[in-house]
């Protein structure tokens, strides 16, 4: 009964994360983000294709874009602040597969979660990936591509695999 229940929902999740980007298919996918603990601010903007899952544990604040086929895993615990861009196809990961010891299978070896946290007016690019545990400082940019395995601190710029410091942001 619980695998019909957890492939009903994924399948009711991938149908109505489908949707295009109109404000009442928004409003779709916020609702029903919400009925399992998600909690969205003002004016997010969720393309077509996105994939969030399980839901819970989700904090996305005002103004928020996320392109099209984003994924992001909530398991750990995401909370993403207002004003922040998330580019195409980019991964933001709060879980992974814990590595047993030699002898243990992989599937049964259990799961860390960690939180991740997106401040603020940030600008993550295409194809990134964000990894558990990350913080991720106001106003930063990650540039598409990179990794990002360690906290980025706020105003600076960052990229590559695994992410490292490029440059700070410019002033006025």
């Amino acid at each position: 009964m619980k695998s019909f229940l957890v492939v009903s929902y994924e399948s009711l999740m991938g149908l109505i994360l489908s949707l295009p980007r109109y404000r009442f298919c928004i409003f779709l996918k916020t609702c029903l983000l919400g009925l399992v603990g998600a909690k969205f601010g003002k004016n997010v903007d969720i393309y077509p294709g996105v994939w969030i899952c399980p839901g819970r544990n989700l904090v996305v604040g005002d103004n928020v874009n996320l392109a099209k086929d984003v994924l992001i895993t909530t398991s750990g615990g995401v909370s993403i602040g207002d004003r922040t861009l998330v580019g195409y196809r980019t991964q933001i990961l709060s879980s992974n597969h814990t590595i047993p010891p030699i002898g243990q299978p992989f599937p049964i070896s259990g799961d860390q979660h960690s939180k991740v946290v997106i401040e603020n007016d940030v600008w993550i690019g295409a194809n990134c990936v964000i990894t558990p545990g990350v913080t991720i400082g106001e106003g930063a940019v990650i540039a598409g591509g990179s990794v990002v395995t360690k906290d980025v601190l706020p105003n600076t710029i960052v990229g590559g695999v695994p992410a490292v410091f490029i440059k700070n942001r410019p002033s006025q």
